[in-house]
């Protein structure tokens, strides 16, 4: 099959993936809720305890699901979107078969048993895991089955929302984290052909209902839009830190799945029964309340806090579900109040709450994505709200740059950070691309002045076996370089006692930064095939600071190589196969840490099986020798096994 024939298929694979999630979430709603409503009537409960359901019905679920994922895929346990991510970064695509029906079954149940999570990062991996199931099942090589698992996210959002547009940024954005113009077709493709089919069975209806279409009243709304922005993104960051809070919390408890999965479970139910019961499910509903501007600012901000810590327990106790969903719940609210609050302060010139709610839940889920442009785009295709478009971009890029600069990673990064998965694609990765200029350039070599006669430099040519200068001024700026190849016809014609370096040297020249890696040298050797290039400050500042030599960069490649190769034999359990799943964990060394500072690598008692595999030192990253030192403010990155893991975080845990 070729490509547009195995996009559409992917396309039409996604789709009835989306349908039928729907379907089974609304079928697990149905058992836990309209049945289990009735449970404890016929049990002889009093009336006052007919909704207890209600509190335990989340408990179940999370049962069910802890037993599915331990059993069958574990990879199915969490968001979804971040084990999509490091599939397509670290496994060439390959995403398991039966991924797609557990994830499918195991979110129905965490959705439709009250779960505090969402669709799209369920669906998002179950297209993807179709995807990539016909990327294997065709044969195709790691890069093309990436863009098959990108084909199935963006078709799985499509469907999922009905908005084809945001379903390809939200796959080229977040998935493969490029625009490449050989992806963009495919995935165009078979988000389109995704949501024709989802549109043919479940209508073309938006995913949200808006009572009135929202307008920019004033231009003096911009300001208010300003400050929403703001809150917003630090309202992001708060829902990015509690998740992973939770998350871990629940890792360090040191009792079974199925106990965390009650407690869990319980502690949602609680939070739904005594709180809210809109914190339940995906929790649409709740947002178009928000939208039509009928809660209160108090109520909603109360929502706001219920949602974050339902979210955030239910991914922590091992629930299966999204959280792009939640985002939008939580921006909702949060925008709906802060409209109301606004709308209350300056009634003549402001829209009505709804607007900022709608503008609240982009705003959000870009904040927390670190993805503005699928957040405008999908919230435009969900509302079909066109004339509110010039605050929401408004609002999306200030929570995005909020966001961003405060906390580096988004609400997916994070995981995947941990996992040592933010570089290349494992078959991209070698030493050329995480060993720096810096740490292969030499400091000491010999330059000469514009002004030096041709005879002079002869003699200096005679006397070394340098055979090219650097040509700096008195500050060291760079001015040009001159070689042998300069200075010998000027010789042989005997014209070398009346000219000077300057005006033989070659004044347009190869240059790298300190900060650059061998690989973008590498690159620049073999443009040119020159034998050494001037190293400078920067762009701006062209000073000279160092000389990279094309033999020395090649030896200091095979050295730093086979250190870490040898690093790599010494630890038993570790292996650079692609086949086997391994684990990398960061930790940043404290101010004060006597068992690391200042000691060499070889000297660290690291817990057996494990490995330091990259140290990031300020805007330098290396591979560590034996003889490397720790400083304070390093970040070392682990590399371990699955099942060592646990022994890796406990010494950490130590330090």
């Amino acid at each position: 099959m070729g490509p547009v024939a195995l996009a559409v298929s992917v396309g039409l694979l996604a789709g009835a993936g989306a349908i039928i999630l729907r379907w089974l979430i609304r079928a697990v709603q149905w058992a836990f809720f309209n049945q289990g409503g009735r449970l404890p009537g016929l049990l002889g409960f009093p009336e006052s305890l007919r909704d207890i359901h209600m509190l335990l019905a989340p408990a179940v679920g999370m049962v069910i699901v802890s037993v599915m994922v331990r059993r069958w895929a574990p990879e199915v346990k969490g968001h979804g979107v971040p084990e999509v991510q490091y599939a397509v970064r670290m496994k060439g695509g390959r995403i398991r078969p039966r991924v797609a029906a557990v994830k499918a079954i195991a979110s129905a149940v965490s959705i439709g048993s009250g779960g505090s999570v969402g669709r799209e990062g369920p669906i998002v991996q179950i297209g993807s895991a179709l995807g990539s199931t016909v990327g294997q099942m065709g044969g195709l090589g790691p890069n093309q089955t990436r863009v098959m698992v990108a084909c199935g996210a963006a078709g799985a959002i499509g469907a999922t929302f009905n908005a084809p547009i945001a379903g390809v940024l939200f796959a080229l954005e977040v998935i493969l984290g490029s625009f490449a113009a050989r992806s963009f077709g495919l995935v165009v493709i078979s988000s389109v052909t995704a949501t024709a089919l989802s549109q043919a069975v479940l209508g073309r209806e938006p995913a949200f209902r808006l009572l009135q279409p929202f307008f920019l009243i004033s231009e003096w709304e911009f300001l208010l839009y300003l400050v929403l922005g703001i809150f917003l993104g630090i309202l992001a960051i708060v829902y990015i830190q509690s998740v992973y809070w939770f998350e871990d919390s629940f890792d360090r408890w040191n009792r079974s799945p199925t106990l965390k999965a009650v407690v869990g479970g319980l502690a949602v139910g609680a939070l739904g029964f005594f709180g809210s019961r809109h914190i339940f499910g995906v929790g649409n509903e709740a947002v178009e309340l928000a939208l039509g501007g009928t809660l209160t600012a108090g109520f909603m901000l109360f929502l706001v806090l219920l949602k974050i810590l339902a979210t955030s327990i239910t991914l922590g106790a091992g629930g299966s579900g999204g959280v792009f969903a939640p985002a939008l719940f939580i921006g909702s609210m949060a925008g709906g109040a802060f409209g109301q609050v606004a709308n209350g302060l300056f009634p003549a010139w402001t829209a009505p709450p709804g607007a900022y709610a709608l503008v609240g839940m982009a705003a959000l889920f870009a904040g927390a994505a670190h993805a503005p442009i699928t957040g405008i785009l999908i919230l435009f295709e969900m509302t079909d709200n066109y004339q509110i478009i010039l605050p929401l971009m408004f609002s999306v890029v200030v929570s995005y740059l909020i966001a961003s600069r405060v906390f580096a990673d988004s609400i997916y990064s994070f995981k995947l950070r941990r996992r040592g998965a933010l570089t290349a694609p494992r078959a991209e990765v070698s030493v050329l691309d995480i060993v720096l200029v810096e740490d292969a350039m030499s400091v000491e070599f010999d330059s000469v002045g514009p002004d030096l006669s041709l005879e002079e430099l002869a003699r200096v040519a005679r006397s070394h076996r340098t055979r090219s200068w650097p040509v700096v001024d008195v500050d060291d700026t760079l001015l040009g370089i001159v070689t042998e190849t300069d200075l010998e016809p000027a010789i042989i014609s005997g014209e070398s006692a009346d000219l000077k370096v300057r005006d033989v040297m070659t004044a347009s020249v190869l240059t790298c930064k300190p900060d650059d890696t061998l690989r973008d040298a590498f690159r620049r050797f073999t443009e040119r095939d020159v034998p050494v290039i001037p190293v400078i400050e920067a762009e701006e500042n062209p000073q000279l600071v160092g000389v990279l030599r094309r033999h020395e960069m090649l030896w200091a490649y095979k050295e730093l190589h086979d250190e870490h190769e040898k690093l790599l034999e010494r630890v038993g359990g570790i292996t650079t196969s692609p086949r086997v799943e391994m684990v990398r964990l960061e930790f940043q060394v404290p101010p004060s840490s006597p068992s690391l500072e200042n000691r060499r690598v070889r000297d660290l008692a690291i817990s057996p099986g494990s490995l330091i595999v990259l140290v990031r030192r300020g805007n330098r990253a290396f591979v560590p020798r034996g003889d490397s030192r720790i400083e304070p403010g390093d970040v070392l990155v682990f590399q371990t096994t699955p099942e060592r893991q646990n022994e890796l975080r406990s010494w950490l845990e130590g330090r």
